[in-house]
């Protein structure tokens, strides 16, 4: 049973959330239907990770199998002629073995967390981002972000929801920047919490608006206490940017 590997970008914005659920619109959903239109088969895809409503991607990989051997052009094209209606976009699609997974094989995410830090709200990127009108020090935003680097007990950081095992994990890059108008958090992990960029960007947006110190930030993350967490930043402005792995097949 021949097995596919595809890349996704969706407008989180659209679905309630990644995971199929019924009568609910989602981006699992979307794809399986489409890949059904095509193929006749009822599938369950596989992905690297499960996005909250109104998350965005703009490189979420999966992968599904199917019974007939498809060229990959075909699949990726057939599948984005099936969802002509929908706010998700397959990016590219390769063959792999039938032991690689689109999450057990990954060995890294990516998200980007999108600021818009002016006075006038937003317009066309509405839903898209988060607006703060207050300006924010980006400088000491990224000062914190820094204790935030190696591995740590995420408690303060995790939703009170997360299914994990363990709230310890190890961050590999946590780097805030300005960008015109908008700031950018970036963080890169093998693997993230349930709500953890959003509760970290939240917690850092105090920060930048001077309402903590940086010292202050890394207490709350030393704490590993859940009650002492910031403002949790909404789904707007998060992307799942990118999933890495150690082989690409």
């Amino acid at each position: 049973m021949p097995r596919y590997r595809f890349t996704v970008e969706y407008d989180g914005a659209s679905y309630n959330g990644f995971q199929a659920q019924k009568d609910q619109p989602t981006v699992q959903g979307a794809l399986e239907a489409a890949i059904k239109a095509f193929s006749g088969q009822d599938v369950r895809i596989a992905a690297a990770g499960r996005t909250d409503t109104g998350v965005h991607a703009t490189g979420q990989t999966c992968h599904v199998d199917l019974d007939k051997d498809w060229p990959a052009r075909t699949v990726m094209n057939a599948m984005n002629a099936h969802m002509l209606a929908e706010r998700v976009s397959v990016l590219d699609c390769v063959p792999v073995s039938d032991d690689w997974h689109a999450r057990f094989t990954a060995n890294g995410r990516k998200y980007l967390y999108r600021i818009l830090n002016r006075a006038g709200r937003p317009a066309i990127e509405q839903g898209h981002v988060w607006h703060v009108k207050k300006e924010l020090d980006a400088k000491a935003m990224h000062v914190a972000a820094q204790y935030l680097l190696g591995q740590h007990d995420f408690t303060t950081f995790r939703d009170a929801q997360c299914q994990a095992q363990s709230p310890i994990k190890s961050m590999d890059v946590a780097r805030v920047t300005r960008v015109g108008a908008e700031v950018h958090l970036v963080f890169e992990a093998r693997s993230f919490l349930h709500r953890q960029v959003r509760s970290m960007t939240g917690s850092l947006a105090e920060v930048g608006l001077g309402r903590w110190s940086p010292e202050q930030f890394k207490a709350a993350l030393d704490a590993a206490d859940r009650i002492r967490c910031g403002p949790v930043a909404p789904s707007d402005g998060l992307y799942l940017t990118g999933v890495t792995y150690d082989t690409e097949s």
